[in-house]
């Protein structure tokens, strides 16, 4: 039996994520599934200037470019910090700054 991880939205991110163009929010659904089953996500990069452990979901589709941040190492399940549309080649400092502090809200572990 798979045990799939429960999805644990920080923030406005699940807001964020159902603005996305329908093929990118199609997308980052699969994608993040592939995480809730304990899978590697198609494409993505560790984002160290978050956080220990914390990855990027990078998705590229005909609307755009778009990035799911989380983090999937605790086992109450798959904290997701940020999504955004990406505008430009290097993720902002604004975006960055934002999923650093949905990151410092996860409540530590005893």
């Amino acid at each position: 039996m798979i045990l799939v991880k429960p999805v644990i939205w920080m923030g406005a991110s699940r807001e964020d994520v159902k603005a996305f163009p329908a093929d990118a929010r199609r997308e980052a659904g699969y994608q993040l599934d592939q995480v809730q089953r304990g899978e590697e996500p198609g494409e993505w990069k560790p984002m160290k200037a978050v956080g220990q452990n914390v990855r990027e979901i990078r998705i590229q589709e005909e609307s755009g470019a778009f990035r799911v941040i989380y983090l999937a190492t605790r086992p109450e399940g798959i904290y997701v910090l940020h999504c955004f549309r990406k505008k430009t080649q290097k993720t902002s400092r604004q975006d960055l700054r934002l999923a650093a502090l949905r990151f410092g809200a996860i409540p530590r572990r005893g």
